[in-house]
């Protein structure tokens, strides 16, 4: 049985991928998205990494051993799932399938590996690519965290060019130099996806029908 809620569900609702190499700003800007739009959800993915100062459990992932992800993604447990870093990635299809049912809108953190094979079960998918203002910008921003050696950051680097390769793919390209102008071209994106024909059927289906019906 598919965990994907129909189409034609009453109250379904929008999902968004957000994409971005590491030290693009992504999490900032979709932090700061989720306070100022409660109809929005964030997918919390789980992992295999360990966390890092200040994540907890449930709140930022849901950390497991590799074990542990092995058994839940040969039982078809994630939507999605794709390894970064050395460590495994993934989302829970029950989790999105359950918040889109209730009509609330979800945002997956996820990266162009994980949105192809999204893209797969859900092509209506809005997906959303975010990409610094320049490389030495993305460099000083991965520096800053001052929670990787130098070898880490040039890794991290090296792997950022080739994230940023796949922007192509996606619907919407953000770019993050000044914080507040690339929250409002989020904010943009989904305020456009609410006006979509096919929502606004569902969601105004009664003002429709008295608009239109026939005497």
């Amino acid at each position: 049985m598919s965990n994907k809620p129909s189409a034609a569900s009453k109250n379904f609702g929008s999902l968004f991928i957000v994409a971005a190499p590491s030290g693009a700003g992504k999490s900032s800007l979709v932090n700061a998205l989720l306070e100022n739009n409660p109809n929005l959800e964030l997918s919390i993915s789980t992992t295999t990494r360990p966390p890092r100062p200040g994540e907890s459990e449930g709140s930022h992932y849901h950390f497991v051993d590799l074990e542990t992800f092995e058994t839940m993604r040969a039982a078809g447990e994630f939507l999605e799932s794709a390894r970064v870093f050395d460590n495994w990635y993934g989302t829970s299809s029950q989790a999105i399938a359950q918040i889109l049912e209730r009509g609330h809108d979800v945002i997956l953190e996820i990266d162009w590996q994980g949105a192809r094979q999204v893209v797969e079960q859900f092509p209506d998918v809005y997906l959303i690519f975010i990409l610094p203002p320049s490389i030495k910008a993305l460099r000083q921003r991965l520096s800053k965290r001052a929670q990787d050696s130098e070898a880490v950051i040039e890794q991290r680097m090296r792997e950022a060019r080739r994230e940023m390769a796949h922007w192509v793919e996606f619907d919407y390209l953000v770019i993050n130099d000044i914080f507040e102008h690339a929250l409002d071209d989020l904010h943009s994106i989904v305020r456009c996806a609410h006006l979509r024909q096919a929502d606004q059927r569902i969601r105004h289906r009664k003002l429709l029908e008295e608009l239109f019906k026939t005497d």
